[in-house]
């Protein structure tokens, strides 16, 4: 059974100590709708599910773990048949666990780079009206926006989320930074244009990024909620990594701020719907159409990135080879 079409991405866990300045950033500034559990437990929402980004206390200062929520039963059978005939260890969510992130039931496996993967059936819908200063975001059938990850073994992440997603190329982006050669491949596992970004430099096993992931995406349901956010942002004194600018492949008008924990957060507008009649794979050249300009980059910024891809030598990826490798898992 293929289950392309039935994933969709449904939440994201966020480890962070840092309680205070993401309630600015995630409230005030980004303008979602914000429940405080208790003093290490936050949730934001973006629509009428319970939970879509749940923040636990934590040193991580990053993206731990990734929600996908499917469709039916049978979906979540599959996946768990897949991911426990390779010998990769399942472990089944309690009862508070699947409470807190908005979901009947949840089951959790280990992920590439050390982000649990977590799929959940019958997300939970919340009586309670939203309180948030943008209109709305774009969620449904396709999910919630996408996630965004460099890595030096690009080609067994991409084969791990086909294995265990199905999920299917959707285009390809190839990019020259400062003289350095990126590579990065969308994935989708629906209609939306990506649910997973993997970028790559070209030729050589680095990372170039502390966290692990380089960015997530929500998208905005109207360009002036885009707007008001991006000045939101600037007002309330966030950091901004890139303007305001439109990619080349997705279409999608964005902009790039950089969160409380350190990975970026884009903030979309009106991205490409894929139809599976018609669509066909192909390369595009340079991320951006127009715009996207990095904001505040320094020598020093550029050398610290450098640093980080170096020491990225010396340390092996985390993989989970079982699931990474060879042809689609039945």
């Amino acid at each position: 059974m293929n289950v392309f079409g039935s994933v969709r991405l449904g939440h994201i866990v966020i480890e962070t100590n840092r309680f205070t300045d993401w309630r600015r950033f995630g409230t005030d500034a980004i303008g979602m709708h914000r429940d405080d559990l208790d003093t290490g437990l936050m949730r934001f929402r973006l629509d009428d599910n319970q939970c879509r980004f749940l923040l636990r206390r934590g040193s991580a200062e990053d993206v731990v773990a990734l929600g996908w929520h499917l469709a039916d039963h049978t979906a979540f059978e599959q996946i768990e048949a897949r991911v426990r005939a390779h010998g990769v260890p399942c472990v089944e969510g309690t009862a508070e666990e699947a409470g807190l992130r908005g979901v009947e039931r949840l089951l959790r496996f280990p992920g590439p780079k050390g982000i649990t993967q977590e799929i959940c059936t019958a997300p939970v819908r919340s009586p309670q009206p939203l309180t948030m200063l943008t209109s709305g975001w774009v969620t449904g059938d396709a999910g919630m926006g996408h996630v965004a990850i460099t890595s030096a073994r690009p080609t067994l992440l991409r084969g791990y989320f086909t294995n265990v997603l199905d999920a299917r190329l959707t285009d390809v982006i190839e990019e020259t930074i400062s003289g350095v050669k990126l590579q990065i491949r969308f994935l989708r596992v629906n209609e939306r244009h990506h649910s997973l970004a993997i970028a790559a430099v070209r030729g050589l096993p680095v990372d170039p990024v502390r966290t692990r992931v380089q960015h997530l995406n929500i998208q905005a349901a109207t360009l002036d909620d885009l707007a008001r956010s991006y000045d939101r942002v600037h007002e309330l004194g966030f950091d901004m990594a890139l303007t305001v600018g439109q990619h080349t492949n997705d279409k999608e008008l964005s902009y790039y701020a950089r969160t409380p924990s350190g990975f970026e957060w884009e903030v979309g507008w009106n991205s490409v719907v894929i139809d599976e009649s018609t669509w066909e794979p192909s390369t595009h050249q340079g991320i951006s159409i127009w715009g996207h300009t990095p904001v505040g980059q320094t020598i020093v910024g550029k050398l610290d990135q450098f640093r980080l891809a170096a020491r990225s030598l010396a340390r092996r990826e985390r993989t989970v080879p079982a699931l990474s490798g060879g042809a689609p898992l039945s």
